[in-house]
């Protein structure tokens, strides 16, 4: 049976929903935490769209992202990504940063669910 963890985003700031995302898919919060096993649980974050972001983060922040071609690179700021491709996009590559890099990596990103 999945555990499922429910975050409310509402009225938090980004970093803060993400850790503890991020905590969450780890496995960190079971009493039995093992680094290399991915838990059966599921972590729910509703009202993702009342997250506080400022104005000024939602201007300065820039999403890069690179061809490898010369003149490749490709600047986004907080608010394009947000209008092109929601909040779920950004709130999703927070918890992806912070998660570790290894073969694990992608299933632990399945148990994510982010809704609006």
């Amino acid at each position: 049976m999945k555990e499922i963890y429910t975050i409310d985003a509402s009225g938090r700031s980004l970093g803060r929903v993400a850790t503890e995302a991020a905590v969450c898919l780890l496995g960190k919060k079971t009493p039995d935490f093992k680094k290399n096993i991915v838990k059966n649980l599921r972590v729910t974050i509703v009202n993702a769209g009342k997250l506080k972001i400022t104005t000024k983060k939602r201007t300065e922040k820039y999403y890069k992202t690179y061809s490898g071609y010369p003149g490749g690179l490709k600047k986004r700021s907080m608010a394009h990504v947000i209008d092109n491709k929601g909040i779920k996009a950004v709130l999703e590559h927070a918890i992806r940063g912070m998660l570790p890099k290894n073969r694990l990596h992608a299933l632990r990103m399945k148990n994510l669910v982010v809704e609006q």
